[in-house]
């Protein structure tokens, strides 16, 4: 098992090191725009406050940390965790000195926070990427405050058999898209592979409840492309 965790994680490595300069216009490719839009949904169903602390895990190019500022009207602080130092520079660029951004290389598996620490954690489109699911969402429930909250978007299951069938068909063709605009298919391939393995809509309920997190619900966004899961922290 370790041996796969391991083998994983340096596979999602060499995925996002090969396409972390492409990677908001292949976002914008995959989902024809649509991915704009979940964030919006992702972010009002937060419905964060003023002078609140968000960790955005697996934040990429900064994205949600964005929208959420915005929400706030900068009046609070956004800790933006990414492997991916690539990521993170493109993150900095986007955000032109805002000392409300602060950016930390590292895992989401190990979070070098200390415990009862955000109001808010975020993770979007990252959590099938970790290599230790149960890990990943323990360190959640770590950093959070007592009532505190989790928030996560990911590609779900398509509970439509009509959708689902145009959705599958469309995903094959993601591949080649990638190799046309990063000028390679591989790193698409596995994410392709990666959406269609992880869990339905039920077994992540299940996951976050095992780590002690409560009222745990979540809304599905185009038919279930994509899923928004809610819980909080006691």
């Amino acid at each position: 098992m370790k041996t796969y965790h391991k083998n994983n994680e340096r596979l999602v490595t060499k995925v996002f090191q090969d396409v972390f300069d492409k990677y908001d216009l292949m976002n914008d490719l995959m989902s024809l725009g649509i991915h704009r839009i979940w964030k919006k949904n992702f972010i009002h169903w937060l419905n964060p406050q003023k002078n609140t602390t968000l960790i955005d895990a697996a934040s990429g190019t900064g994205d949600i940390a964005k929208l959420y500022l915005n929400k706030i009207n900068d009046k609070g602080c956004v800790y933006c965790v990414d492997e991916n130092k690539g990521m993170l520079d493109l993150n900095k660029r986007k955000f032109k000195g805002n000392t409300s951004v602060k950016r930390f290389c590292n895992s989401a598996e190990k979070l070098p926070f200390k415990n009862n620490h955000f109001d808010y954690y975020t993770i979007s489109f990252g959590i099938r990427n970790v290599s230790n699911l149960n890990n990943a969402l323990k360190e959640a429930y770590r950093v959070l405050k007592p009532g505190g909250r989790f928030l996560c978007l990911e590609f779900s299951k398509v509970k439509n058999k009509i959708l689902n069938r145009f959705y599958k068909t469309y995903s094959k063709s993601i591949p080649q898209i990638g190799k046309f605009i990063v000028g390679k298919s591989e790193p698409y391939e596995y994410l392709i592979n990666s959406i269609e393995k992880f869990h339905s809509q039920e077994k992540f309920i299940k996951q976050i409840k095992k780590q002690n997190f409560i009222n745990v619900s979540y809304r599905n966004l185009s038919g279930g492309i994509v899923a928004i899961h809610s819980a909080w922290k006691i």
